[in-house]
């Protein structure tokens, strides 16, 4: 792709992530949420593969649908209150409808069908930003009027996307399926909690990413794609491969990684709410991606193939995006001691 092509993309990208988080109007969020999902398309369909224009044609789709009713609901709810402001989302069926349309959009359950399919037919570059950055907008919206949702509509939601993100992954051996039932659960912790305390959402959501992007960089770095090449990651870059199993660790929400703070803070945030039967339920099916994470760490670490090359010089020889890699990787496991830090600044 042209570079002149990439940086109208990202710029648009951008612009419209931008757009929806700084509007207060329906029309202009709508604008930017549409705006993000036709700059995606191009990267997705940069391969010139059957797999990529499958997974761009089921994205623009499943996109389109949401968009259509998230523009519907807004517009019912200012025919109905009169109003067009975000945080005046007050028509129980608007609110309904907006809810079903953000979650078609993240890919929470049960309308999560297309997001392994599409990420399975995407490059790694592509998967990386639609985990990450497409997930910003749709997100801080349902965050602007969590106090209008519908709180039991978001309990079921997140009950089945940890429990379906876990058992998705189980039986899989692409990455970028993993990647993808991974993200499901994530963003069932972060629905369940939605409603009680949003700034833990945002906290998630920021963990997150921050460990999705390192996951997706280690990937490409190592340019490994099913778990039989993650096998051979050891001998590509010894020091990327140890990194690597950390991160899992840390997604998988094991102390004293980063990844067990949100999930700690969620836990403890439903508890205070007398939601001890759900939190339990939660708890339990992220053993199940805990598993998966777990495979995952056995198939680098474990399962090393016969060196019949020199390959360990290179690693040493590879020095791009280094720094800032390192420094996500820090980020994405040693943050656990600044918990106390974080509840003064949430409370």
């Amino acid at each position: 792709m042209s570079p002149y092509a990439l940086s109208i993309i990202m710029s648009s990208l951008a612009t419209g992530t931008v757009l929806t988080l700084a509007s207060n109007h329906w029309f202009m969020a709508w604008m930017g949420l549409e705006l993000n999902t036709l700059a995606i398309i191009p990267l997705m369909t940069k391969t010139h593969h059957p797999r990529a224009t499958e997974a761009a044609t089921k994205y623009f789709l499943m996109q389109a649908l949401a968009s259509a009713m998230i523009l519907f609901s807004s517009t019912m709810n200012a025919w109905f209150m009169g109003e067009w402001e975000i945080t005046n989302m007050s028509h129980p069926i608007s609110t309904t409808m907006l809810t079903i349309g953000l979650a078609m959009k993240l890919g929470i359950a049960p309308f999560h069908m297309w997001l392994p399919d599409v990420l399975q037919g995407l490059n790694l570059f592509t998967c990386l930003i639609l985990s990450t950055w497409q997930k910003i907008a749709p997100m801080v919206l349902m965050i602007q009027i969590y106090s209008q949702l519908n709180t039991n509509l978001l309990i079921v939601m997140a009950i089945l996307s940890t429990t379906i993100g876990g058992w998705g992954g189980l039986n899989q051996t692409q990455l970028r399926k993993i990647m993808a039932y991974s993200s499901i659960a994530h963003l069932g912790w972060m629905t369940l909690v939605l409603c009680f305390m949003p700034s833990l959402t945002l906290l998630n959501l920021t963990m997150y990413m921050m460990m999705t992007t390192v996951m997706f960089m280690m990937f490409m770095n190592t340019m490994s794609t099913t778990i039989n090449k993650l096998a051979m990651s050891w001998l590509k870059n010894p020091v990327m491969a140890a990194s690597m199993m950390i991160v899992l660790m840390s997604l998988g929400g094991l102390p004293p990684t980063t990844g067990f703070m949100p999930k700690w803070l969620i836990i403890q945030e439903m508890t205070k709410q007398n939601l001890t039967a759900i939190t339990t339920i939660i708890a339990l099916s992220s053993l199940l991606s805990l598993f998966f994470y777990l495979r995952m760490s056995y198939s680098i670490s474990l399962t090393t193939s016969p060196n019949i090359s020199n390959t360990f010089s290179v690693w040493r020889q590879n020095n791009k995006n280094q720094t800032f890699m390192s420094m996500m990787i820090i980020l994405s496991t040693l943050m656990l001691p600044i918990t106390p830090t974080l509840i003064n600044i949430l409370n």
